[in-house]
């Protein structure tokens, strides 16, 4: 089931996302989706680092402690 969003945006980004959709005559959803598809992990991915480093209980590793580990 699909969900949906409203968003707003600024007048810059409004503005090339309408010529963008004008010159490949696609909707400008197409683009925002596309846009969120790609890009969502990367956020996901940062913050999920930044949750970790964040962890006072996390355990930090040297190159040379996980090449022992690993038998490398």
């Amino acid at each position: 089931m699909s969900k949906i969003l409203n968003v707003r945006l600024g007048d810059d980004i409004s503005s090339r996302l309408d010529l963008l959709a004008d010159k490949t005559k696609r909707p400008k959803s197409f683009y925002i989706r596309e846009i969120l598809v790609r890009h969502l992990s990367e956020y996901e991915d940062a913050y999920l680092a930044l949750d970790r480093l964040n962890d006072r209980n996390a355990e930090y590793h040297s190159t040379e402690d996980v090449e022992k580990i690993l038998d490398l």
